[in-house]
């Protein structure tokens, strides 16, 4: 007992570390990001206070969604002379604490983003490499909750020893400094397995086509590009992301998720029943659900389908990150194992021009019995089925069904 309370009072004195990294991220993480909708020119404080209010009164918050993330932009374009990150003095002349007190006090959560090499994307001088442990104490002195630790500029070039090591050593002074409160997103747009070991949920493809890259991509496109055209136009398509986020599902979980980036809902280029394919198969990955939309500007549809109740659990059940258990050139059936034998199960049509027969028979998922079958986003109870379920699919669309034990 005596030992007991001298770790106790050890703790106390010293500050505990949060190392059990579930308690951290039990599930995958929700909230907004700016940088799908308005890029690195169009933020400032007084956007940000907007979203803010926007999340709290469209229902939002109440749905999950507890994270601000402020992608690039809300930096200066130098350093200060100790080394300290600047926010920018025009559009942030207040700096960041305000807002995430702001934010805080509206029951949300903070987070920026951040470079660890020499400079940023736009090849500002503003990086953290050799100022980890100022930066990083900035961002606890501004009571941060959350870092997006985006790869972009190295001026030597990145190499993979060197990357690693970088990520290593922000992973364990962030956990130090601010006492394992801080969840930390690595944005290297592609899948490396040291991620769960370092980081809550850490980025497994390249960027996804959105309105902010329109100029160079046409916005969000759903069906998957040819190779030749992914290395021309760079961005990826709602597919494209879920093949390659797919690859890595077994190492989903246990505090640790993968990111196949921000969401496209909204006015980004999909059409509605696309839009609802897309946050479907995300949530079957059981991918951090990161808005990318205006949250001031949402259209009725738009909140439907980001705010689906059902959907939503079926993304932060912890059990797995859910996989595509079969597909052909026109069609593909995804499924996610739930807690208490539940099955949520996505049938997509991937055909444009014509509807598809789909069928699924329950021993292709390991199931056995008579289940309920919910159509989750018509909210409504289908027939019961012990063998087998078959739907007509609408072209270019999808039925997002959850199948529980009768």
């Amino acid at each position: 007992m005596k030992q007991i309370m001298a770790v106790l009072i050890l703790c106390v004195l010293s500050g505990c570390t949060t190392n059990n990294k579930e308690e951290l991220a039990p599930n995958p993480p929700m909230g907004w990001n700016s940088w799908n909708w308005f890029g690195k020119n169009d933020i400032n404080e007084s956007l940000i206070y907007g979203v803010i209010d926007a999340l709290v009164d469209s229902g939002l918050k109440d749905a999950g969604y507890e994270y601000v993330v402020i992608d690039g932009g809300w930096r200066d374009v130098k350093l200060g002379e100790n080394g300290e990150l600047l926010a920018h003095p025009v559009k942030f002349p207040n700096g960041i604490k305000p807002l995430a007190d702001y934010a805080h006090s509206k029951g949300l959560k903070i987070g920026l983003h951040t470079v660890p090499g020499t400079e940023d994307c736009g090849g500002d001088p503003v990086g953290s490499y050799g100022h980890e442990e100022i930066h990083i104490q900035q961002f606890v002195d501004w009571d941060i909750d959350f870092v997006k630790l985006d790869k972009c500029k190295f001026r030597d070039g990145w190499d993979e020893n060197t990357l690693k090591d970088t990520y290593f050593k922000w992973s364990k002074i962030l956990t130090e400094k601010s006492k394992g409160k801080i969840v930390l997103n690595i944005s290297a747009y592609k899948w490396r397995d040291w991620y769960p070991e370092v980081s809550q949920m850490a980025r497994t493809t390249p960027d996804v086509g959105a309105r902010v890259n329109s100029n160079w991509s046409s916005g969000s496109t759903f069906e998957l590009r040819n190779d030749t055209l992914k290395k021309e136009g760079g961005y990826y398509s709602v597919m494209d992301i879920a093949e390659e986020n797919n690859k890595w599902a077994k190492f989903a979980g246990k505090g640790y998720w993968n990111d196949p980036d921000m969401l496209v809902t909204g006015d980004h280029g999909l059409t509605f029943e696309q839009q609802k394919s897309h946050f479907a198969l995300f949530c079957i990955m059981s991918s951090p659900l990161m808005l990318g939309n205006n949250p001031i500007e949402m259209s009725r549809e738009e909140r439907q389908i980001i705010l689906n109740k059902t959907a939503i659990m079926v993304d932060q059940d912890p059990s797995e990150q859910g996989m595509r258990i079969k597909g052909n050139l026109h069609t593909e059936v995804w499924a996610k194992h739930l807690t208490g034998g539940r099955v949520a199960v996505l049938l997509l049509n991937k055909n444009n021009d014509t509807p598809m027969e789909m069928e699924l028979k329950l021993s292709d998922l390991g199931l056995s019995g008579e289940f309920f079958v919910n159509d989750i986003f018509q909210e409504k109870k289908l027939e019961n089925i012990s063998d087998a379920m078959s739907y007509k699919i609408p072209q270019g669309a999808s039925m997002f069904v959850l199948l529980s034990k009768k």
